[in-house]
């Protein structure tokens, strides 16, 4: 099983992003923040996909993606869902889901990356 972590601090958002992706069998951990996101990222069994959103309270997702891609496990694929793409660093991002989208996108580019 696939192991995901969703970083979103908008409660709906999150469920959902955590009913879909549950329901195609993978595993699912959401947090609130970036803080809240980065320590279980570091704490944590292995993840095989981080999907983060941008705007967010005490560390946004482009610090979460940096901190990603400068530690031992860079390599992890990293997405960023937002509705201000334009303030994503897309360098740091494999994918950037521009809100509102679709759930089959979010699907489609999830399996495509794990």
């Amino acid at each position: 099983m696939n192991n995901i972590l969703v970083i979103e601090d908008d409660e709906y958002i999150s469920k959902i992003l955590r009913l879909v992706l549950s329901d195609l069998d993978y595993q699912v951990d959401s947090v609130h923040n970036g803080k809240e996101g980065i320590k279980l990222f570091n704490t944590t069994r292995k993840f095989d996909l981080v999907i983060t959103d941008i705007r967010m309270p005490d560390m946004d997702g482009n610090a979460v993606a940096k901190h990603i891609r400068g530690s031992d496990k860079s390599g992890i694929p990293i997405g960023a869902i937002t509705g201000y793409a334009d303030e994503a660093d897309r360098e740091c991002f494999d994918f950037i889901l521009v809100k509102p989208f679709s759930l089959e996108a979010l699907v489609r580019v999830v399996e495509s990356y794990v």
